[in-house]
């Protein structure tokens, strides 16, 4: 894979460092059991590989100099004396390279042999950490040559060459190097990750590991793989963590068993890189340790709990003395070969919050509009309330906040008359909206009305003294704040309550109307992002089929707008939101990545340049962002008094949950790194 960076005035990759990426790789080497040297040039070329690729991590598979299936050859000391001149000669053939990797090594410590990850380092061993479970149930045999890694600490060795070398279990390699402290690495080897407490529990939690590297040689059976999967995954969702997984595979004997070589890499729950099974490749992916790192402060239970045993060690290492020794000037500096495992590679959904898989996101939406109608059912029946009034525009989210209301009514057997859909036609509003949300109201079983607003907008005009040829934030506001007032006072008649329909996107814009539509008595979209509110509107589409299906894709197909300017001459709609505060797949991206990890705006911003290169320009990035900025600080005072609503993502602006914010805090920091961002035109 050709590498990319991101184009910038400062100097582009440079920049990367501070964003958090890091570049891991998993590989399988073809190997020969019992063929040392063979099996270290094959060893060899992956490494080269791998730093060729920018990795600065590459985990190889257990025992990959000698082979997992040596079985009573491992007692040999022919056989262990080759494996630790094998070690001592990859140590000097790769101490220019700027990358951590691991071998696979059988080592006899005293009167015990240990199964060994031997972790290297430009040109340094920098520890043998030895696998602590041994599995000896069904085709598995270990405990026949070796020892489990005792609990208590074992004296450094020499091996390789090298003195003191630390060996034991749970041991956690930090980096040094400016601008790579994020990078702590913690290794396991193969069972220690189906054991009910695995090492890197420890490790994690106690020792700060942000990656897992695990050795394994995982022999294939019916449905092995999907729960070798879910196992990796799970780990790394649990510990917050980047997790490589290598697999042993081709050359391993097929005497009993067969290997498929399947290397992993998860971060946080998700599966970001993986090879085929039965193939000798390697996985490489760009792994997000500022994300990582801010999952873990953001969750308060990630402490060190009272039975953690701790990290058994930490060793320091860095990148640096193999550039150094390849003749880096300025050995100070986090060198450019080094940080090109930092220069991100890897793709950024556009919609972080839209599944990207057809079948999973038809399973979002229906998860998501049963968590809504079940919030407004419960606070239905708490209040005894058999009404509920919606201001239907015939847009987007007025439609899904009556399609939520329609669910709850139905679960709770009540009649679908008991909700009013009110048209509030003003001076913006067009045929095909207004058309559309009767047509829908009509067709769904609910009560309708239209009540027009003009007449009542045009006294509060001459009350106030506006000029309603003056269109401006007045003009527009004053029809807002009317409709609101129609719906509450038709609540109290009917004895029900508003349904609020402002979604998460507008929240954030601060897109509405304070004490207007920015106002109701249970807002059901309030933690619904506009990205998503499409796909939830063309989901139930599909679902009801028919003319209601028909009205549900003109109203998708309706530019999004509040109509509150009068139309066009042709009676088009003259007011586009996205004109005014931008595309909202842009600020869903944006908000996505502020609220969930913390991310700064230059992270924010080379991540959307990325994954919107070819739709939007770097300037268009830019000045959508500093506009997103600019308002999510300034708009703050209505989201402080927000009605309730239910919370249906990870991603919401809750005063009384998710986001606690002070109405007039500064945008000027992040205002400032913005500016500082600006591309040259």
């Amino acid at each position: 894979m050709d590498q990319q960076t991101f184009t910038r005035p400062d100097g582009g990759a440079a920049r990367m460092a501070e964003d958090g990426f890091f570049r891991i790789a998993a590989a399988t080497p073809k190997i020969r059991v019992a063929d040392v040297e063979a099996n270290a040039m094959a060893a060899l070329a992956c490494i080269q590989e791998a730093a060729r690729q920018g990795a600065g991590a590459l985990v190889l598979p257990e025992l990959n100099l000698t082979g997992y299936t040596c079985a009573d050859l491992f007692l040999d000391r022919a056989l262990l004396r080759a494996c630790e001149h094998a070690v001592e000669r990859l140590l000097g053939e790769t101490r220019e390279l700027p990358i951590l990797f691991t071998l696979g090594v059988p080592v006899a410590y005293e009167e015990s042999l240990f199964n060994c990850v031997a972790v290297c380092c430009a040109g340094r061993l920098l520890g043998l950490t030895v696998k602590r479970n041994l599995p000896t149930y069904s085709e598995f045999y270990e405990r026949r040559w070796f020892a489990p890694a005792p609990i208590n600490p074992m004296r450094p060795i020499r091996y390789a060459g090298q003195e003191p070398v630390s060996i034991g279990w749970g041991t956690v390699y930090r980096c040094i190097d400016t601008g790579l402290e994020d990078v702590a690495i913690g290794v396991e080897v193969c069972e220690d990750l189906w054991v009910p407490a695995p090492p890197s529990i420890d490790m994690a939690v106690s020792g700060g590991a942000t990656i897992i590297l695990n050795a394994s040689a995982s022999d294939e059976v019916i449905g092995k793989a999907e729960y070798r999967r879910d196992l990796v995954c799970g780990q790394s969702a649990r510990l917050y963590c980047a997790y490589a997984y290598a697999d042993a595979g081709e050359g391993e004997s097929t005497t009993d068993l067969v290997f498929a070589g399947e290397n992993l890499i998860a971060e946080n729950g998700g599966l970001v890189a993986r090879t085929d099974l039965f193939t000798c490749d390697m996985a490489v992916a760009d792994v997000d340790l500022d994300r990582l790192l801010a999952e873990r402060r953001r969750c308060t239970t990630w402490e060190k709990p009272a039975f953690a045993h701790g990290a058994r060690g930490v060793v320091d290492f860095s990148y640096l003395g193999a550039v150094c020794v390849a003749g880096e000037e300025h050995p100070a500096a986090v060198p450019q070969l080094m940080r090109s495992a930092l220069v991100c590679d890897r793709v950024f959904a556009r919609t972080p919050f839209v599944p990207a898989d057809r079948g999973d996101l038809a399973e979002r939406c229906e998860t998501i509009f049963g968590l809504q109608a079940a919030g407004l059912k419960t606070r239905l029946a708490h209040t005894g309330t058999e009404h509920a009034v919606i201001g239907l525009s015939g847009g987007l989210d007025s439609t899904l906040a009556l399609l939520v209301t329609v669910r709850a009514f139905d679960a709770l057997g009540l009649a679908r008359t008991g909700i009013t859909a009110v048209s509030m036609p003003g001076f913006g509003t067009t045929g095909r909206t207004k058309g559309n949300a009767e047509t829908l109201a009509r067709a769904l079983g609910v009560d309708f009305r239209e009540i027009s607003i003009r007449a009542a907008v045009e006294r509060h005009f001459s009350d106030i003294g506006h000029d309603p040829a003056v269109t401006d934030v007045t003009y527009e506001n004053s029809q807002a704040r009317e409709r609101t007032q129609i719906l509450m006072d038709l609540a109290n008649e009917l004895g029900g309550f508003v349904i609020g329909t402002g979604d998460l996107s507008e929240l954030a814009l601060g897109w509405a109307t304070y004490n207007g539509d920015h106002m109701s008595m249970y807002a059901v979209n309030a933690s619904v992002p506009k990205t998503l509110v499409r796909h939830l509107v063309r989901y139930a589409a599909g679902l009801y089929g028919g003319k209601i299906e028909e009205t549900l894709l003109d109203i998708l197909d309706t530019p999004v707008s509040p109509e509150l300017l009068p139309p066009t001459g042709d009676g088009q709609i003259a007011q586009r939101t996205e004109d005014l505060v931008g595309p909202y797949e842009l600020h869903d991206f944006f908000l996505y990545h502020l609220l969930r990890f913390g991310f700064t705006p230059g992270k924010i911003y080379r991540m959307a340049c990325r994954s919107f290169a070819g739709e939007y320009d770097e300037r268009t990035v830019w000045s959508w962002l500093r506009v997103f900025y600019r308002r999510f600080f300034a708009q703050q005072f209505k989201r402080s008094c927000l009605p309730d609503g239910p919370k249906v993502g990870s991603v919401t602006l809750s005063p009384r949950g998710d986001w606690r914010m002070p109405s007039d805090a500064s945008a000027r920091l992040w205002l400032t790194e913005i500016d500082e961002l600006e591309p040259v035109s």
